[in-house]
């Protein structure tokens, strides 16, 4: 099979993080629950939340400033930004616009993607097509998410899972060039939305006193059956992703996974085909945060060290929709 030549590729990569660290023993004091009981069952031991004030626009755009300057990339010079994020500061007008307005990228059309974990992966294959129409030199995908803003902090079983923080990369076309993305392979069934949702606060069923009374507005989750179909789909996604670029479990140098559930991430890598020692966890440190949580591991994997020029990189995500997908660069 011949392998096929990137389109596009990751220029460079930036993260976000807000300073607040709230530890598992910080969530015993205020409810019932333990260090022991959500990292035994998670991994996860820390994560961090955003002050109020500091929404998602405003993390996305510390994230999208630091990947710019890694790039050597002005405000003036972005074509496209595309946002993803579950968390919108507001309905109207989008999130993107709002970042848009902070980072000065003026030039740029921007808008949201709403593909929940997912919205990264997603978000840069809509960069490769944008790119490759001719339309651009330069985008800036953005994955930002205040996740504390959504999940009800009365429900131990997901309230814990979850932190903020927001990842972005700059995309450039590979102009001929052997490193950059290889394969993508996204997917959707929103048959299966249930699982993973918000049952109220849109226009179907808009806010009112019933819905906060309700929590309608919070974030509801089937645990079982997410982690199911989780590890189903990104393993089934991570090998269609290597055949579609020609290579195998054997040539990846580090896969870096949806950090949502060290259990996930396990299973995941052994029906992928790939040794723990060769996958990225930062779960245990910030928890779940969506969308943002593939940039910025992607972003820390790099400073580690762990990837560089050359390295072979598989990503997996999935999330509410549900949605999930898998893609492999050449770094």
């Amino acid at each position: 099979m011949k392998k096929p030549k990137p389109i596009v590729r990751i220029a460079a990569t930036g993260r976000y993080l807000p300073d607040n660290v709230v530890t598992n023993d910080d969530l015993a004091k205020v409810m019932d629950t333990s260090d022991e009981w959500i990292s035994s069952r998670t991994g996860i031991r820390e994560r961090r939340i955003a002050p109020d004030g500091e929404g998602a626009a405003a993390m996305g755009a510390g994230a999208a400033m630091d990947a710019m300057k890694k790039a050597g990339v002005e405000p003036g010079e972005v074509d496209i930004l595309i946002l993803s994020t579950a968390t919108p500061d507001r309905w109207l007008p989008s999130t993107a616009c709002d970042a848009q307005a902070l980072l000065g990228c003026s030039n740029a059309v921007a808008f949201d993607v709403m593909a929940a974990c997912s919205g990264f992966l997603y978000g840069v294959s809509m960069a490769e097509g944008y790119l490759a129409a001719g339309r651009g030199e330069v985008a800036l995908v953005v994955s930002t998410e205040k996740m504390s803003s959504i999940v009800d902090w009365d429900d131990r079983g997901t309230c814990v899972l979850f932190g903020d923080g927001a990842g972005a990369a700059v995309v450039r076309p590979a102009n001929g060039q052997d490193r950059g993305l290889l394969s993508s392979h996204l997917r959707s069934d929103g048959n299966l939305g249930n699982l993973l949702y918000r049952p109220a606060g849109g226009a179907a069923i808009p806010m009112d006193e019933g819905v906060l009374e309700r929590k309608d507005h919070l974030v509801r989750m089937h645990g079982r059956d997410v982690f199911k179909n989780a590890v189903r789909s990104m393993a089934e996604a991570a090998d269609h992703a290597l055949q579609q670029a020609g290579i195998t479990a054997d040539d990846v140098d580090l896969m870096v996974p949806h950090q949502a559930n060290i259990r996930i991430i396990e299973a995941t890598a052994k029906y992928a085909g790939i040794p723990m020692e060769k996958v990225f966890v930062n779960l245990d440190r910030y928890g779940n945060m969506s969308s943002a949580s593939v940039p910025v591991a992607l972003d820390e994997a790099e400073e580690q060290g762990l990837i560089g020029p050359g390295s072979t990189v598989l990503t997996a995500a999935f999330g509410g929709g549900l949605t999930w997908g898998a893609m492999a660069f050449r770094w």
